[in-house]
Order: structure tokens, then C-alpha cells, then sequence
């Protein structure tokens, strides 16, 4: 405890990287997609972050550093699952519904998670976490009401909750395969992997076709930019210490500042409308994240966060 308290304002701190650049990457990714294929946007922004993180990680760590290959192959589904299948999933789906929405379907990774912990037989539900459970489903019928009588808005909202489901899994698998002990070496692996699917993805769609260097924007070039160097890097570097150096309930809180954030910068920058039914479903979602955090056992693994891979790893100790 005196150590939590000798460094509280280096948590407060901390804190508030995560809640506002992590709450500001929903705009991020919305400016980037502009004038930039969406997929390759994706791609080419893990590339850069994962590589630097993975160069820098290595430099520093010896050579009992290498990964090995079963390591590899577990970053690759972790990375593919969260990365690829979850912010892919983000990235597709702000080309039709606005960010802010897109943030609070994606505050629902804890009820998924909860649910997977469920069916796996790791964890029994509590009345409140069932609560919490039902409660979330509500929230997200709220929200999907204005978009059954748009086809295109509809598949987009459907995208995004098979998103953060598959973020979810990836976030299960991740905490407990076989990763290196360095938590940032983790990660940058991961966001490797998420990378090359996130390519892979890209070239299927025919995206490579697309890229017309002369008609990108300065604009999505600027916020692609922020979403390697600020979304990923720095504000991953202030997650990966507070889940070190703060209680986890304490950490788990972006959850709920993440989409107010994206809420407000989506209206003062884009313009996007906030409704009184995305308010109403986005107060539900965000009690019912409420109720499934505080009601979850504490065996259950760290908060996961909703743009970067879990940095932890097997036998990695928790704070």
C-alpha cells in the first residue's frame, strides 16, 4: 500500500494518458480512413508501432530474449484474434456508424469476456455479474434499434460486436499462452501478428489497388501518425505500468472513460450527432460494464484494453 501511495500522482497520471489518448484513437482511426484504405490503415499502423516496440524491446533485453516458435505462433493468434478480428472490426465499421457509437459497442469486451469465462468453466456468473450480463444485452438493443432499417448500418453494427467478441477471445487466449515474461515483448509481438492478418485482409480486398499516394490528406496522414506514436506506443507504455503499479479495479476504469471521450471528440470534431437513444443505450452498457467488473471473481484475468494486445504473459506475476 505505501508504495501505491509514494507514487499516486504518477498513477493519476498514468490514468489519464489511457483515458483521453485511448478515448481519442476512435477520431484517430475515423480522420486516418479518410483518404487511406481502411485494412492497410490498420496494418501499416501495427507495423510501425509493433516493429519499433519489438526493435527497442529486444535491444534492451540480452540474448535470452528470443521468442521462440510456439511463442510466435500463440502472438500470431492472440495478435489475429484481438488485432485483425477486433480493431479490424472498429476500423471497417467507423466507415459507416460514428466513432463515438463504435466506442461504447466496443465497452462490451468485459461482458464477453465474462461470458467466455462462463461457458469455459473458469468462472461461475454472480446475480450481479447476471445482471450486468442482461443489462448490456439492453444496452446494445437500444443502440441497434436506429440501424435494422439501414442494411449497411446494420452489418456495420453487427461487424463491431463480433469485433469486440473476437477481442474478447483473444484476450482470454492471451492471458494465459505461452508469452515471453517481458510483457512489452508481448505485445509488440502481437501487434506484429495483427499487422501481417490485418494485410493479409487488405490484399483480399483489393485495397492495394486503391492506394493513390497523391490523394492522401495531410489530415489522415497526421492521424495516423498520433494513432502509432500516441495511440499505440505511449499510451500502451502507461497501461503496461499501471497494471504493475495499480490496483486492477482501479485500472479497469478507462472502460468507462473511453467512450465518453469518443462520445464528446466525434461531436466537437466530426460533427456526429449524440442522440437521446445513444445516450440512453450508451448509460446502460456502461452500468452494466460497472456491475460486471465489480461483480466478477478475482480470479478472472487483468482488464484487457480495447486497442493493444494484453501484455501479460504466463506466470507473469500480478500487481
Amino acid at each position: 500500500m505505501g508504495a501505491r501511495r509514494a507514487c499516486a500522482p504518477m498513477v493519476a497520471g498514468a490514468l489519464l494518458i489511457v483515458y483521453v489518448l485511448w478515448g481519442s484513437t476512435y477520431l484517430g482511426i475515423r480522420v486516418a480512413i479518410e483518404t487511406v484504405p481502411p485494412m492497410l490503415m490498420g496494418a501499416f499502423r501495427f507495423l510501425v508501432a509493433g516493429g519499433a516496440l519489438y526493435l527497442a524491446t529486444r535491444w534492451t533485453g540480452g540474448a535470452g530474449s528470443r521468442p521462440t516458435r510456439r511463442q510466435w505462433l500463440a502472438a500470431l493468434v492472440a495478435g489475429g484474434l484481438m488485432l485483425g478480428g477486433g480493431n479490424g472490426g472498429v476500423i471497417w465499421a467507423e466507415q459507416h456508424l460514428p466513432s463515438g457509437l463504435v466506442a461504447l459497442i466496443v465497452a462490451l469486451v468485459p461482458l464477453w469476456m465474462t461470458l467466455i469465462a462462463h461457458f469455459t468453466g473458469s468462472e461461475r456468473l454472480s446475480w450481479t455479474v447476471m445482471a450486468g450480463v442482461i443489462l448490456g444485452l439492453a444496452g446494445v438493443a437500444i443502440l441497434a434499434a436506429p440501424s435494422l432499417g439501414a442494411p449497411g448500418d446494420a452489418l456495420a453494427f453487427a461487424v463491431v460486436i463480433c469485433g469486440s467478441m473476437a477481442w474478447a477471445a483473444g484476450s482470454v487466449f492471451a492471458s494465459r499462452a505461452n508469452m515471453p515474461r517481458r510483457p512489452l515483448v508481448g505485445v509488440a509481438m502481437q501487434m506484429l501478428a495483427g499487422a501481417a492478418v490485418l494485410l493479409v485482409v487488405a490484399t483480399a480486398g483489393g485495397e492495394l489497388g486503391r492506394v493513390h499516394l497523391d490523394r492522401v490528406s495531410g489530415r489522415s496522414i497526421a492521424a495516423l501518425g498520433y494513432l502509432i506514436v500516441f495511440g499505440s506506443l505511449i499510451a500502451f507504455s502507461a497501461y503496461a505500468w499501471l497494471l504493475r503499479n495499480a490496483k486492477p479495479s482501479l485500472v479497469s476504469t478507462y472502460a468507462f472513460v473511453n467512450p465518453a471521450i469518443a462520445l464528446v471528440l466525434g461531436w466537437l470534431v466530426l460533427g456526429e450527432r449524440i442522440t437521446a437513444q445513444t445516450l440512453a443505450g450508451g448509460g446502460v452498457i456502461l452500468v452494466a460494464v460497472a456491475l460486471i467488473v465489480s461483480g466478477r471473481s478475482l480470479r478472472v484475468a487483468r482488464p484487457v484494453a480495447p486497442h493493444l494486445a494484453s501484455p501479460r504473459g504466463r506466470g507473469e506475476e500480478a500487481a
